[in-house]
């Protein structure tokens, strides 16, 4: 059996466990992250992702203390400057960032971009190892470090391992540690658009009595709609051609829309899960 000693084991190297990894790595500790499969190189000329992430300043800030920023934004992003959200047209609240003095309330990335700038700088530092399509097949946690069992037959030797593997994470199963959930009887359901007209840089979301209605300007002339309903809904949505999508959404959506053309759509249920613990010694 091969053996492989780290100071830190990272299951999952999504948006979360990629900005941990290279942030311990450049404090000096080595880094081991395990992901099944690797992030599909930025292609300037693919339509957006489907899943987009708002970002505020604050995560500008990590991302540029990190050194990805540049990298991230040489792809594509797109800067908001107001944030506005409405239930009746006398319960509005806006924020502008002209008026707070900002240049940018947050930016709109894609989480494929994200993803790929911070895959680009762990795979260039010294001190980080990326171990793509092992899978972990059991862990045995000892009181100087834990043992990750890799379904290929190495073992990983970690002083702390991390489980950055998703809602149903494997490395929160494997220590035992249970999740208090519950449904919210609704879902989500992510549509990538092209509109007619700019997109401009004012994103807002309108609150309806089966669920919010969201619009995220993006690149070009494309822009992301989040659309929440009952989870029968959202299955009636995604059966629907994009030419009978289009119809609903010109039904549905405030006029200020204006003319949209959906081009690729995804859907999830909304689920409130909360692990029963997430430090424990040597893992969290």
């Amino acid at each position: 059996m091969t053996i492989h000693a780290t100071d830190v084991a990272i299951v999952g190297g999504g948006m979360v466990g990629g900005a941990l990894a290279l942030g311990l790595a450049q404090q000096g500790f080595t880094v081991t992250v395990l992901e099944k499969t690797a992030p599909p190189a930025f292609d300037p000329a693919s339509a957006p992702d489907v899943r987009i992430s708002a970002i505020s300043a604050a995560s500008v800030g990590l991302l540029k203390s990190l050194g990805v920023w540049d990298a991230v934004r040489a792809m594509r992003v797109h800067a908001y400057r107001r944030l506005e959200t409405w239930e009746w047209e006398s319960a509005h609240v806006a924020f502008d960032a002209a008026e707070l003095k900002l240049p940018e309330l947050g930016y709109m990335v894609e989480n494929k971009v994200l993803q790929w700038g911070l895959w680009q700088a762990l795979a260039a530092h010294e001190g980080v190892t990326l171990r793509v399509g092992s899978e972990l097949e059991a862990m045995q946690r000892g009181e100087a470090h834990t043992v990750l069992h890799l379904r290929e037959g190495e073992a990983i030797h970690a002083r702390l391992v991390i489980g950055a593997d998703g809602a149903n994470s494997q490395v929160r199963e494997m220590a035992g540690i249970g999740v208090h959930a519950w449904q919210y009887h609704q879902s989500c359901m992510l549509i990538s658009v092209e509109c007619a007209d700019d997109p401009g840089d004012s994103t807002w979301q309108q609150f309806t009595p089966s669920g919010p209605r969201a619009f995220l300007p993006l690149f070009d002339h494309w822009a992301s709609l989040v659309w929440y309903d009952t989870p029968a809904r959202i299955r009636q949505l995604q059966g629907m051609t994009m030419a009978q999508l289009q119809q609903e959404i010109a039904s549905h959506f405030p006029a200020r829309l204006g003319r949209v053309t959906p081009q690729a759509a995804g859907a999830f249920p909304l689920t409130r899960r909360h692990a029963l613990q997430y430090v424990q010694p040597g893992l969290a």
